[in-house]
């Protein structure tokens, strides 16, 4: 065993992180609608989009930038296919970060995004396996990917009043509250297309970090992302996966609402 592994052994068996597990009750698993936050400060513009200068954020989103066609009309729509997503990333803006990503990891990545996607949209649209009429098309690119350094993670749960310094350190810096500069970061940039005629209907973007001191405004709320927060910062990839769920739930609850069905829960 690593000398860091030891040290998240025994922070794993801490008090703290007993009292977190105990707190975040029944919360499901992956959820990730609150462990994440959108930074308006690491938006890409990767090239896979083709205008970024009419993205703006929307109210359904959560800090996700979109435009749609004003002539769209969802309910012409009743078929979806998610395209195979690709990967697009920039190099890294903090020389200290990891610019390498290991190709199976980023095939469970996608493949993740894809199911979650397909999962979230199939109870209200029928999965297509090729475009056609009434075929809308999503086209991912994942444009950021940053892993939880979890070995920094432990070190800084373990320091005298870290807890304190941590859970500060996202508002200090310009990020969303709760974050840290060595959590994890998922990018991505959607273009949606009709099936039969290939225009382009709508766009969107964001980018999520995760919050390792995540806070609701209600009790319990707070209890359970603070809970989920502080699990996931010891998985070098748990953040993405978050941000993948609530993607897909963000979108498969928006188109919803678009088409008059019922939306999928929460």
């Amino acid at each position: 065993m690593t000398n860091w592994q030891t040290i998240a052994l025994r922070a794993l068996s801490g008090g703290v992180l007993t009292a977190a597990a105990l707190l975040a009750g029944c919360q499901t698993p992956g959820s990730g609608t609150a462990v994440t936050a959108s930074d308006k400060t690491r938006m890409t513009q990767s090239g896979f989009l083709s205008d970024y200068a009419r993205l703006k954020p929307v109210p359904w989103g959560e800090g996700i930038e979109c435009w749609h066609d004003p002539n769209l009309k969802p309910k012409n729509y009743d078929k979806v296919l998610v395209s195979r997503i690709v990967v697009s990333l920039a190099p890294p803006k903090n020389k200290d970060a990891e610019n390498t990503i290991d190709p199976t990891d980023l095939k469970i990545l996608t493949d993740y995004f894809h199911d979650a996607l397909v999962k979230a949209l199939k109870p209200q649209m029928q999965i297509a396996d090729k475009a056609g009429p009434g075929v809308v098309v999503m086209r991912i690119a994942l444009t950021d990917l940053v892993p939880t350094q979890v070995s920094r993670s432990v070190a800084g749960t373990l320091i005298p009043y870290g807890f304190v310094a941590e859970a500060g350190s996202g508002v200090a810096a310009g990020r969303p509250a709760g974050s840290t500069p060595y959590l994890g970061v998922a990018g991505m940039e959607m273009q949606i297309r009709d099936g039969a005629s290939a225009a382009i209907l709508a766009e969107c973007r964001d980018t999520e970090i995760g919050r390792k001191y995540a806070l609701d405004d209600n009790a319990s709320g707070a209890a359970e992302t603070w809970a989920n927060g502080y699990l996931n910062s010891f998985q070098a990839w748990s953040y993405a996966k978050n941000a993948f769920d609530k993607w897909a739930l963000l979108f498969a609850r928006r188109f919803a609402e678009l088409r008059g069905v019922k939306p999928p829960a929460k």
